[in-house]
């Protein structure tokens, strides 16, 4: 990767475009010198506050991919993102239209839901960019509500709610997998999976490097122009297939990280609920043992009071020591024949 400057940082924040690739690849550049992060922070928000309207929109999204991204490396950016969120969120809103602001909104439902950031800072970021807090309503509240006049108006409103679909938060996603969750989950199985996913395909920073550190001509069908020779398109296409060997293994390990998340999700959801039917069994049962142990201690009060009520014998006179003995069969003989 290319050395840290301000210059070079400034150059980069140029060049940003709204493209994923653009985003992704740039966010892996500033992970790699986030030791840098309070500078580039400054360097991102005085770039923001210059870019036009549609653009800052891309700063967001640029933070948000650093911010989620860097976690497990350091908490530096998202501790010193903090601090200048909320005047970035200001900014950004700032004539915005009504899209803009929904997409700003869904970053911080995001944040929200993932725990990035506390529900007080996220309430605080939406009032920036003066949104309603109600979570999952930003495009509802964003945009105003408008009697359909016309036909597009009313096809694209189908493509809206697919797309509120696909941003359902995890828990939704998870609860609304319902009948297809697994019965009697192994909690060591389970372990294990999620630890698995530690090293998992999205978790594989060396990769993303690598695929970061592409050369652009293999992305950019306009260098096909530019070949003159014979020699420089066979350079290019072994540089296009070793690419495409590099991202089609790791597209195919994000397949199946998904699909093992997706089986690690219904695990999770089946283990949950078979957890709270045994919190509601112990509870049942710890209710029943109370009211025994109740009942027990009652009647443990009740004998410990009649103990005590009864008599002493210990107390009584010795009623034996002063009588004299009993007569014996010969005595009873002798006394009849006088």
């Amino acid at each position: 990767m290319s050395s840290f400057s301000d210059s070079n940082l400034v150059k980069k924040f140029a060049e940003l475009n709204t493209t994923q690739q653009s985003i992704q690849t740039l966010s892996l550049w500033l992970i790699h010198h986030r030791k840098h992060s309070k500078t580039i922070i400054q360097v991102w928000y005085r770039e923001l506050e210059k870019a036009k309207p549609s653009k800052r929109l891309t700063f967001i999204y640029l933070a948000n991919d650093v911010i989620q991204n860097s976690k497990k490396k350091g908490p530096e950016f998202s501790k010193d993102f903090a601090h200048i969120l909320p005047d970035a969120f200001s900014q950004a809103a700032k004539d915005a239209d009504d899209k803009m602001k929904a997409s700003l909104g869904r970053v911080i439902n995001i944040w929200r839901e993932r725990g990035v950031y506390d529900k007080n800072f996220t309430k605080r970021l939406r009032q920036c960019c003066m949104l309603s807090d109600a979570p999952g309503a930003t495009e509802h509240s964003a945009k105003p509500a408008k009697p359909a006049k016309a036909e597009p108006a009313a096809k694209s409103e189908p493509k809206k709610s697919k797309k509120n679909e696909q941003e359902f938060s995890l828990r939704q996603e998870i609860e609304a997998m319902g009948a297809q969750l697994p019965a009697n989950v192994d909690a060591e199985d389970l372990v294990q999976r999620l630890s698995d996913l530690e090293n998992s395909a999205s978790c594989d920073a060396s990769v993303r490097e690598r695929i970061a550190a592409l050369p652009p001509e293999v992305s950019d069908i306009s260098v096909l122009d530019k070949i003159q020779d014979r020699d420089s398109a066979e350079k290019l296409s072994d540089k296009v297939d070793e690419a495409a060997l590099i991202l089609n293994e790791y597209n195919r390990r994000l397949v199946s990280e998904l699909e093992e998340r997706k089986k690690v999700a219904r695990m999770l959801r089946s283990f949950i609920l078979s957890q709270q039917k045994q919190v509601s069994e112990t509870e049942k049962s710890l209710k029943d043992m109370k009211s025994k142990l109740e009942h027990v201690n009652s009647v443990r009060q009740e004998l410990m009071s009649h103990i005590k009520n009864l008599p002493d014998l210990t107390l009584l006179p010795d009623v034996t020591g002063g009588l004299a003995p009993l007569p014996s069969a010969g005595d009873l003989f002798s006394l009849g024949n006088h």
